[in-house]
């Protein structure tokens, strides 16, 4: 598990030139190269299109605010962040990314206006951007435009307004049925896409309350934006119900914003059937590229990267106007391949695809303390995710490709081995990557000049092109990536690194646990527990966290500084839950008010996402005295339990919607008046 800050290195002002620098040179004074000042002059790209991304998935925007430096350090030119619209507060507001609590919730808009309880306010929003903009770093925002939560009652009185004035001039026509043929282009742009109501992209007045939420967006600091969905959005020529209105909505939403030429803008188009990804290319500027993707972990899962496997990009588009990945948070959480890839897994696509001329690499931040046995890790919405976004490997590739903008590509297997690529870029340097459990044996032919050069992914290991061949006085080492550049590099200092041990445990039923706290390269580190005043720790302390008196997560917040004074963080939140059990047989009951329906359901379930059945559950039956009863079929893990008359458009429930369930407890009576 990945739960040490990784941190990534800081700048130091000298450029090396191909012609005379190379490992342990001098400058014109004769000044050791080691011997030079750090810097934080990060050398991020002018344009996000000539940088990387990273995906900044379920951060807050405190966290990405405070992460700043890291990112910046770490070679990214944008920091993509989730949605920031106002959303559905479900489950009573659990923060778990999957559990109690979320993730998706972001992406059941209730209004269109800057601020939610998962990511925070519009003037924390604001500040993240400012803070960003001090480092280089853009700010693209994840926007959804065509549909709303499905819980009606929480979709806000101004969004319907803009939307004609009630729910059926808000939605399409079609908003009645599901998709059930992706190719029929009709039903993909009006009908339900995964029961979410679809919002009539088309009407003129929702279009302008759209556009007036992209443009407080920019002018809080928004560089550009990623449309979510935007498959299911209408091209101009697709078909359309008879309203009235225009296919029109990418035009207004790429040309009618503030600052336009200037705005980074990609659509998620998710390749398959009918796609017509070309068109939104045409329409939107960019598209996402799925395919690619499922390919490049095809390969890496495969073992096998020849540049038959990697190098096409399964779009005919001639200018490549694309964001690539290695993985999505779409395909890390439906289809199942996290757990194929370990982390090395993804650096080693990733250093394929960042090092690469075409295409924009996005790189998703998987959940902090995730792995190939634990999708959800820590499980937590706002902290920082997976430390690997720093790994040496993945800020040395980003450098390179900032450094090799304008530059050809080749991509070669050294000796027709199926298990090494080499991406050359003209013949200014080169990216090898090493996916074999075997070292790879130098030797074989290079695109570089003559001379020598410093892998820039460990600093010290020096090969020599002479005669158009590499070598050095080792092999490549096995499952590595391996950086070769001169012109334009920056021999960046080393941040400080802290973080918790690994094999912690974020999740108990106990009142404490004991966290071993780690240090490296801090001139100092200090430690905060739930917003007490900090301490300083070293490497190796160990620290007690204690169930807070209110709720059940306790917050670590840690911070350090390198000799230079650039600070880092890292927030882990440890959660102590009651944990128990409820054998089959266990029976409540449950006091109808008046005005509910003489059908009373029981819908129970548990944060692993177990059910009695989908909603509304289990018709619950009927005893004397108004009361109804519920009786388990089999035996539960800590179950919960919601009260409801049904799915009719009256309907109601105890709790209400979007709380989190009531603890189910045998032979209980449960009634609404009760706190």
């Amino acid at each position: 598990m990945h739960k040490r800050i990784m941190s990534a290195l800081l700048g130091s002002l000298v450029l090396v030139s191909a012609a005379a620098c190379v490992s342990g040179c001098t400058d014109n004074k004769g000044k050791s190269k080691k011997e030079q000042a750090a810097s934080t002059d990060f050398k991020t790209a002018d344009k996000v299109q000539d940088g990387a991304i990273l995906q900044a998935f379920s951060w807050d925007f405190n966290t990405i605010k405070a992460s700043m430096a890291d990112i910046a350090a770490a070679g990214f030119s944008a920091v993509q962040t989730s949605p920031v619209n106002e959303c559905l507060k479900g489950e009573g507001g659990g923060m778990e990314l999957f559990g109690d609590g979320k993730w998706y919730y972001h992406y059941q808009p209730t209004d269109f206006k800057i601020g939610n309880y998962q990511l925070g306010t519009r003037d924390e929003f604001r500040a993240m951007c400012d803070e960003a903009h001090k480092y280089g770093v853009k700010v693209l925002v994840d926007v959804i435009a065509n549909h709303t939560t499905t819980t009606l009652s929480a979709v806000s009185k101004d969004l319907i307004k803009a939307g004609g004035g009630s729910f059926e001039t808000l939605y399409h026509k079609g908003n009645a049925k599901d998709i059930s043929d992706y190719s029929n282009r009709l039903q993909c742009t009006t009908y339900k896409m995964g029961g979410l109501p679809d919002i009539n992209t088309e009407r003129p007045s929702y279009q302008e309350y759209f556009l007036s939420f992209l443009n407080d967006c920019i002018a809080c600091g928004a560089d550009g934006f990623r449309h979510d969905t935007a498959k299911h959005i209408g091209l101009p020529d697709d078909p359309k119900e008879d309203d009235g209105f225009k296919n029109n909505f990418w035009e207004r939403a790429t040309k009618d914003i503030d600052k336009a030429e200037d705005m980074f803008i990609y659509g998620e188009v998710l390749q398959g059937g009918n796609d017509r990804i070309v068109d939104y290319i045409k329409e939107i500027g960019r598209t996402t590229s799925s395919v690619y993707g499922s390919k490049i972990r095809a390969a890496l899962v495969n073992r096998i990267i020849d540049t038959s496997s990697v190098s096409e990009y399964w779009i005919d588009d001639e200018n490549l106007s694309i964001v690539t990945w290695v993985e999505s948070h779409d395909n890390y959480i439906n289809d199942g391949t996290w757990a194929q890839l370990s982390d090395d897994d993804v650096i080693n696509g990733w250093a394929i695809i960042a090092a690469r001329k075409d295409g924009t690499p996005l790189f998703f931040s998987r959940p902090y303390g995730s792995s190939t046995e634990s999708e959800w890790g820590m499980n937590r919405i706002g902290a920082q995710g997976s430390d690997i976004y720093k790994d040496s490997r993945v800020s040395a590739v980003n450098f390179f490709r900032t450094a090799m903008k304008g530059e050809s590509e080749k991509l070669v297997n050294p000796e027709n081995n199926s298990e090494a690529l080499i991406i050359e870029r003209g013949k200014k340097g080169a990216v090898i990557v090493n996916i074999s459990e075997k070292p790879l044996k130098t030797g074989f032919e290079i695109n570089l000049p003559d001379g020598e050069y410093t892998d820039r992914v460990d600093g010290k290991t020096v090969y020599t092109v002479k005669d158009g061949k590499l070598t050095s006085e080792k092999d490549i080492s096995a499952g590595s990536v391996t950086v070769l550049y001169n012109e334009g590099y920056v021999n960046y200092a080393k941040c400080a690194d802290t973080g918790v041990a690994d094999g912690t445990v974020f999740l108990t039923d106990g009142d404490q646990i004991k966290v071993k706290l780690t240090a490296e390269n801090a001139a100092k580190a200090e430690y905060s527990i739930d917003g007490a005043k900090a301490v300083s720790f070293k490497d190796g302390d160990t620290v007690t966290i204690s169930k807070p008196e209110k709720g059940e997560v306790a917050k670590l917040e840690l911070t350090a500084e390198n000799a230079q004074g650039v600070k880092t963080y890292e927030r882990a939140e440890f959660t102590f839950r009651e944990s128990y059990t409820v054998k089959k047989g266990a029976k409540v009951y449950f006091e109808k008010p008046g005005g509910w329906g003489d059908t009373v359901y029981a819908y129970v379930y548990n944060i692993d996402d177990d059910e009695n059945d989908v909603w509304p559950g289990v018709e619950m039956k009927k005893e004397s005295g108004g009361k109804y009863s519920y009786t388990l079929d089999d035996d539960w893990d800590s179950p919960l339990i919601i009260f409801n008359d049904g799915e009719s458009a009256d309907s109601v429930q105890y709790p209400g919607a979007g709380a989190k369930g009531l603890k189910f407890e045998e032979n209980k009576t449960y009634k609404i008046t009760e706190d």
